[in-house]
């Protein structure tokens, strides 16, 4: 997002004394520069959220963080086993052990909202389950690959033509 000053919008707004101060305070605890910056972030995730309830195929991207405890065998399966129809949406997943019997498994998903938010309701389904949340963004990741065939290469080549001759 370009923040030349020719790309940038004002906006003037009134809010109660009290919530002014903790928009500063957590200006100041993140370390922004501006509130602004806050303020921007904050809309960002609300449209992301908005998108999500109002337009089910519209495409996002984001991560899914879930906290679960209990038999961690039959709790990864049943995970797994629901991650796996949803082979196009999870990108990758990342999973971590943590004290007290519990788990963290962190997905990296991109679909439409629709089919993100059965995989979450999937999830959370699974007995054991504690958290979940689902996070996006309509920022995209890039293709991961291309409709199009890599040409072949020059070895390749060469063994099909040894291939054809014998």
């Amino acid at each position: 997002m370009s923040t030349d000053a020719a790309n940038l919008a004002r906006l003037s707004m009134s809010l109660p004394a009290e919530l002014f101060r903790q928009l500063d305070m957590m200006v100041e605890e993140r370390g922004l520069p501006s509130r602004s910056q806050l303020i921007a972030e904050l809309i960002r995730h609300a449209l992301a959220e908005h998108e999500a309830l109002t337009r089910p195929e519209e495409m996002l991207a984001g991560t899914i963080t879930l906290v679960y405890r209990g038999d961690r065998g039959r709790v990864r399966q049943q995970l797994a086993e629901s991650q796996a129809e949803y082979l196009k949406e999870v990108i990758s997943s990342q999973h971590v052990f943590l004290e007290d019997d519990q788990s963290l498994e962190v997905l990296l998903v991109q679909g439409p909202a629709i089919r993100l938010k059965a995989l979450c309701d999937g999830l959370r389904a699974i007995r054991g389950v504690q958290q979940l949340e689902l996070v996006t963004t309509t920022a995209l990741l890039p293709p991961l690959h291309d409709a199009v065939k890599p040409p072949a290469t020059k070895r390749a080549g060469k063994a099909a033509k040894g291939t054809a001759a014998a």
